[in-house]
Order: structure tokens, then C-alpha cells, then sequence
């Protein structure tokens, strides 16, 4: 009988001291990892929180509502002081930049310069190169400091009020000076003149136009400019025209700054623009009802293409001239802000550097507008007193008013960010010069009275279309390639395929762009029609070749191994390129005249830029695909495989498997790998700034450009002022960038989370 065996081990310990260490390290190792792993998550996200609170630090000033305070206070009222001078009308005020020293002109020809806070008269200086009258005053612009008196005796005066700056002592000091820039002679007028009701005046480079009323007439004189060039005085020629009579009375008259337009503003709400472009024979256009209550005032907003006219209900309207389908200009009405109802808009004045006007309500309030965002910033009541003249300074920072009681006051004004409504950065906005209602980004130009478009809608437009076109060849080429990669492909091709493409990743997109730019787009320009052969024909004849090698006999099949089928594509795909060539030559010839892009642009009307939304979806495509390849791959080569091996046990076909088993396990990974993709596509930046015009225009075209979001933070960050509305809507694109991608993102997890529960169970 046999005994059973035993075993003893009084040797085998397994609580030694060298298995106790052994576990304490593998227990710190497992506490150090999941420290680690937990601090850079969490460093991650305080990263993106950072980043997200600096862009709002950026953006908020932007939304920050104006104010308006006295610039010198006493017990809590205005420090207000009685205006130098003497008992004479103002006809003029002025305040040079640094808000130290004003002017005052009035009806007697009196300039008195003062401190702008205390009133301290600094010099009083006679203004005039005649002994008459002064009949009628006329301003050329604030920015200008450029004015014109009309006299009785039917003479001209051209004065300038001027501030020299110097610094004695490392003190800065502030010398008001009055020049005459067309000499110390007063300038004539037309001599059929008896009389100066109204004065209009412009000043240009090359010659000046001055309109005056006499009762009902108008009479119009031409002043041209030369140089001469011996003592480099500025010598002056007139011309004078008579204007036809307008069927209105006129209580205002405004020369456009090209000095072709005339408008006469009448008191029950007529504006009436004359063409003076040949003034022997100018050409009255149609008058246009202003208001249906009496004109109180009226303006010329920043640049002279809009005018602003205020009535006796409160209300202030834009107005400027369209181009109509038949090549006419009439008055168009763009605009209407409401201010106090009730209350006369009584005064109107432009700010020197901005699209923005300040109005006087109701005789002691005054409202600050913006033209384009077409919002009203402020509004404020200043006191009890009738306001009758005011002025801005030219960095829209104070503001002069004089009141009814001869008593003027100083106000410091906070009003940085006027442009910014959500009317201007979504949706159309009818600028000066347009002739309808569009989406424009434009944030700069060569002159000092552009209006700034900050429309963020091509931007945003851009970004999506480039991503589309992009994802539209990316995603079927990846998510088709990692499918069959993962899931046929023999094991030993695999290792050598999957490699090379996420190697294409490591291409600088800079590199991509450069060659997108300057190689692909003339490429694809000269030869579009076989761009769009190869694209139509090589996926079918991949299909055909497929087909036929599946009817192929095994003898011949069985000669390539399993898993290796894809080899044999690329001297199909070759082949089948190399035949497109002279293919698309002959199908051009016969279907678009011998040059498919001359077809396109004048037989189909479609635009064609030679740097389009095709080269960006090739070049961006090409980005991309590594990216959704080898997620997609991973997730597909991920699935277990005991889940495919029993779908095929039981007797389903490969296809079926992939298509009922692998895809659905592995869809949460694909959606992710596709939404990773689209966040590349959307934040590219080189690669769009590069291979496209940067047109920031809103049109599907394939074969227009786009300006996205990304790119136009590269292009303008650099030059745009810190500080300035222009850089601080930069980085609120960059925050819509930033919360689009996050929102994409989030709503990408929670999708991909419910596939995970859906399919996690197989």
C-alpha cells in the first residue's frame, strides 16, 4: 500500500525581509504613479483654466460700460467756471490732444485760448483778414483744426487754430498759436454775393470749395492750389458758379471732403445732395425726408461719407449715399438711434479718430453712440443748465461743454471700446461705401477715417469651411486605411505601414503650408481638370481592380499571402494616376473648351482663386489623416479578439464581423479619433495662412479662399496696438476658437462615453 506523500518545507518562507522590502517598493512605485499621473492631470487643467482666465482678462475690458465724471471736482458738483470773453456767441470750441488748453471763437472774430479745467485765459487773439462783419462760420474738421469766417463784405478769412509743444526744463508747455495758411489776405468770394446767410467750406490738397447762401441762392467758388516753386508759397486761383435754386429752404449746408457733394439741410427734415463734380452744370439729386418733425441738427460723421442729422423727437439718423443697380447715387437711410423721446437731439458732435458722436438730449444730457456697432454707450444728465455748445477732444477722453448761463465745465470721459456690439461681430452691418448689409473683416486701412469692420462671421466661417474640406478628404481616407490596416492586413505589412503613416505627423505644418503655397496651388490650377479626374476615376478603378481580382482563379490569388492584397494597389493606384493625365486633357477639351477654369469663372460664373478651399482640404487632409489613422487604428486593433473570433465561429463573414462586432466596439475610439481630428483641422494655423488669400469672404466656394480664426490672429497680433479694441477682439476670437474646440470636445466625450456603455457589454 502506498503512502501518501507529503512535503514539508520548513524552508520556504514566504514573509522574508527581502519580499517585505520588495513590496514596499513596488508599493511606493504604485503610490508615485498615481501621484504622477494625478498631478499632470490636474496640472492640465489648471493649464486650460489658466489659459481661459487670461483670454477673458483680455476680452472683458472690451464689455465694460462707459462713464463720464467731472474732470476737477469740488464738494462732489462740477468744477465749472464762467467762459472767457465777453458777451458775444460762441460760434466755435476746441480742445487740443493733451486736454490742457481749448478755444473759443465767437460771433465778433475773438479767439480766446484758456486752460481747459480753471478757464484761465492764456491769449486772446483776433481772428480775420477783414475789418467786415463776420456773416458766417464754417468748419473744415476737428481733426483739421481748419475753419472759415464769412464776412459781410463778401470776403473769405482761412484760419487754423494750432498748439506748439515744447518742453523747457523737461516741463511740457503748450503754446496756442493762430495761423493763416493761404496768407494774410482774405479770400473772395462770388461777387454776386450781397449777403452770407450760410457758409459751407472744404479744404483738400489741391483746391478748396466754399458754398454761401444769399437768401435762396447758392453760389459755389472754386479755389485751386499751387506751389510756388521759387518761394514755396501756396498761390491761389478762384472760379465761381452759381448753383440752381433748391425747392426748400436751407438752414444748413455740408461739402463732402472729395469736395463733390453738397448737402442742403432743410428745417422740416429735407436733405438735399447736389452734385458738383462738374460745377457748371451740377446736378441736383432727389430730396430725401429726413424726419417727419423739424431737423434740430445735423453733422458729418468721422470721414464725410455719413451724415448724421438729429431732430426735434430725440431721434438721431445715418444717412450716406448708395450706388443703385443703375450706377445712381441716392441718400440712403442706414440707421436710427433713439435717445431721450421727447427731447431734441440739439447738437451733434463726431469724435476726431472714431465712428462715434456725442449728442446733446433734451437740453442737459448728453449720449455717446457708436455708428457702426450702432449701440449707445453712455448717457448721462450733466447739470441742470441748457448745454449750447460742445466739444470733444481728439482722443475722445473730455469733454467742453458750455451752457446757457455763459458757464462752461470739463468732463474726463471713459469710453475705450465703443466699436464692440453683438450687431458688429455677427451679424451684417451696412458700412459707409457699401451697398447693402455685409459680413467684413477689415480691421485697418491707409487712412485715419476708416471705419474698422469687426465682423467675426467670415472668421468663423473660414474656420469651419476649411475644416470641412479638410475632414471631407481626411476622415473616409483614415478611418477606410485603419480599418483595413487593423483588421486585414498580414501582421508583418502592418508593422511597416502603420509606422510610415504616423511618421507623416511628424512633418512641420509649416513645411506642408510652404509647399501647399508655392508647389500645390499652381499645380492644381494648371491642371484641374485632372485633379478632378483622378479624384472621380481612381476610387472606381480600385473598385474594378478589386472586383476582378476577386474573380481572379485561386491559382493566381493564392500566389500573393493573405493580408497582403494592399501591395498590389499601389501600381494599380499608379497606373490609374498616370492615365488620368492625358484622360483629362481630352475630357476638358470636350466639356469645358480646352481650360476648365476659364469655363468655371465666365461660362458658370464662379469665382476662382489660385490659393482655394481644394488646396487646403488637400494639404490640411494630408495633416490630418495621420492623426485619425492611428487612433482609429488603435481602437480597431484594440477589440478583443475573442469577440471577432466568436462572430466568425459562428459562422459570420469577416464583413460582418467588422461591421456588427469590431466597428461598434471600437466606435467610441473612432469618434474620438475623428472629433481629435476636427480639433486639428479647426486650430490649424501655418498650413491656412499659407496655402489660402486670407480673403476673409463667406462663400462654399471650393474654389474661393477663406481667412479662419487661427490665422487671422497670426496675421494681425503682431501689428495691432496693445490695448486697442483691435488687439483686445484678436483674443476674443481666440476665445470663441478656445470655446468651440472645448464645447466640441465636451460634447465628443459625453458621445463617446455613451458608446463605451452601449457597446462595452459585447
Amino acid at each position: 500500500m502506498n503512502k501518501p506523500v507529503t512535503f514539508s518545507a520548513p524552508d520556504l518562507q514566504f514573509d522574508t525581509p527581502a519580499a517585505a522590502r520588495l513590496r514596499r517598493v513596488r508599493r511606493f512605485k504604485d503610490q508615485l504613479t498615481t501621484a504622477s499621473v494625478g498631478i499632470g492631470g490636474v496640472s492640465v487643467i489648471i493649464a486650460i483654466m489658466l489659459i481661459f482666465i487670461y483670454l477673458l482678462y483680455e476680452v472683458l475690458p472690451l464689455f465694460e460700460s462707459a462713464s463720464i465724471e467731472p474732470w476737477q471736482q469740488q464738494s462732489g458738483a462740477v468744477a465749472a467756471y464762467a467762459r472767457p470773453g465777453d458777451e458775444a456767441d460762441t460760434l466755435y470750441l476746441g480742445v487740443e490732444e493733451q486736454n490742457e488748453v481749448a478755444m473759443r471763437l465767437d460771433t465778433e472774430g475773438q479767439a480766446y485760448f484758456f486752460d481747459v479745467t480753471s478757464g484761465e485765459l492764456i491769449e486772446q487773439i483776433e481772428v480775420g483778414l477783414s475789418e467786415a462783419p463776420v456773416g458766417a462760420f464754417a468748419l473744415n474738421s476737428d481733426h483739421s483744426q481748419l475753419f472759415a469766417l464769412g464776412h459781410a463784405d463778401g470776403t473769405l478769412t482761412v484760419a487754423k487754430h494750432h498748439y506748439k509743444v515744447t518742453y523747457p526744463n523737461d516741463v511740457r508747455l503748450i503754446t496756442p498759436q493762430l495761423q493763416y495758411p493761404y496768407g494774410e489776405t482774405a479770400l473772395a468770394l462770388s461777387p454776386a454775393l450781397s449777403q452770407i446767410d450760410q457758409l459751407a467750406f472744404r479744404d483738400g490738397e489741391e483746391r478748396m470749395s466754399a458754398v454761401a447762401l444769399d437768401g435762396k441762392a447758392l453760389h459755389l467758388t472754386r479755389f485751386s492750389k499751387e506751389e510756388n516753386f521759387i518761394t514755396e508759397e501756396i498761390e491761389i486761383s478762384s472760379e465761381h458758379y452759381a448753383l440752381p435754386r433748391l425747392p426748400h429752404p436751407v438752414d444748413k449746408l455740408l461739402i463732402s471732403p472729395d469736395q463733390r457733394w453738397l448737402y442742403a439741410v432743410g428745417p422740416q427734415g429735407q436733405l438735399t445732395p447736389v452734385d458738383l463734380r462738374d460745377p457748371q452744370e451740377p446736378l441736383l439729386h432727389a430730396t430725401e425726408q429726413a424726419t417727419t418733425g423739424r431737423i434740430a441738427s445735423v453733422a458729418f460723421l468721422l470721414g464725410g461719407n455719413s451724415l448724421l442729422v438729429g431732430d426735434d423727437q430725440g431721434t438721431v439718423s445715418q444717412w450716406f449715399l448708395v450706388r443703385d443697380d443703375s450706377n445712381e447715387y441716392h441718400l440712403q437711410k442706414i440707421r436710427s438711434f433713439d435717445g431721450t423721446r421727447g427731447q431734441p437731439a440739439s447738437l451733434i458732435v463726431p469724435e476726431q479718430r472714431r465712428k462715434g458722436f456725442v449728442v446733446a438730449e433734451g437740453g442737459h444730457s448728453v449720449s455717446f453712440y457708436n455708428a457702426t456697432a450702432h449701440n449707445k454707450v453712455l448717457s448721462a444728465d450733466l447739470g441742470s443748465a441748457t448745454i449750447t455748445r460742445m466739444t470733444i477732444s481728439p482722443r475722445a477722453n473730455g469733454l467742453l461743454l458750455e451752457t446757457d448761463d455763459h458757464r462752461m465745465s470739463f468732463w474726463r470721459v471713459n469710453n475705450e471700446h465703443p466699436e464692440v456690439s453683438w450687431s458688429a461681430l455677427w451679424e451684417k452691418v451696412w458700412y459707409e461705401g457699401y451697398q447693402e448689409p455685409e459680413f467684413v473683416w477689415q480691421s485697418s486701412a491707409s487712412t485715419n477715417d476708416f471705419e474698422p469692420k469687426y465682423s467675426l462671421a467670415p472668421l468663423a466661417f473660414g474656420t469651419l469651411k476649411a475644416a470641412f474640406y479638410a475632414m471631407l478628404l481626411a476622415t473616409p481616407l483614415a478611418i477606410a486605411g485603419a480599418i483595413y490596416t487593423a483588421y486585414f492586413m498580414a501582421p508583418g505589412l502592418r508593422r511597416k505601414i502603420k509606422p510610415f503613416i504616423e511618421l507623416m505627423e511628424a512633418l512641420p505644418t509649416v513645411i506642408l503650408g510652404f509647399l501647399a503655397g508655392l508647389w500645390l496651388a499652381p499645380f492644381v490650377e494648371d491642371r484641374l481638370a485632372s485633379i478632378f479626374t483622378i479624384l472621380l476615376l481612381v476610387p472606381v478603378g480600385i473598385l474594378v481592380f478589386a472586383y476582378l481580382w476577386s474573380r481572379a482563379p485561386k491559382a493566381l490569388r493564392w500566389l500573393v499571402p493573405d493580408g497582403w492584397d494592399a501591395a498590389l494597389l499601389i501600381p494599380v493606384i499608379v497606373l490609374l494616376t498616370l492615365a488620368c493625365m492625358p484622360l483629362a486633357e481630352q475630357v476638358e477639351a470636350l466639356l469645358f473648351g480646352g481650360d476648365m477654369r476659364t469655363y468655371i469663372t465666365n461660362e458658370l460664373g464662379i469665382s476662382f482663386d489660385q490659393r482655394n478651399a481644394l488646396v487646403v482640404g488637400l494639404a490640411m487632409g494630408f495633416a490630418v489623416i495621420p492623426t485619425i489613422f492611428s487612433i482609429t487604428e488603435d481602437a480597431i486593433f484594440s477589440v478583443p479578439k475573442h469577440l471577432s473570433n466568436g462572430s466568425l465561429a459562428l459562422g459570420a463573414t469577416p464583413w460582418q464581423t467588422l461591421s456588427r462586432v469590431v466597428l461598434p466596439t471600437a466606435s467610441p475610439g473612432i469618434f474620438s479619433a475623428v472629433m481629435i481630428g476636427m480639433g486639428r483641422a479647426v486650430g490649424e494655423t501655418m498650413i491656412v495662412l499659407m496655402a489660402t488669400g486670407n480673403t476673409p469672404i463667406m462663400d462654399v466656394n471650393i474654389f474661393e479662399g477663406m481667412r479662419t480664426l487661427a490665422a487671422n490672429i497670426a496675421v494681425e497680433m503682431p501689428e495691432s496696438e496693445v490695448g486697442s479694441s483691435h488687439f483686445r477682439i484678436l483674443f476674443l476670437a481666440a476665445l470663441v476658437l478656445f470655446l468651440f474646440t472645448f464645447v466640441v470636445n465636451t460634447l465628443a466625450e459625453l458621445i463617446r462615453q455613451r458608446l463605451r456603455r452601449k457597446y462595452g457589454s459585447l
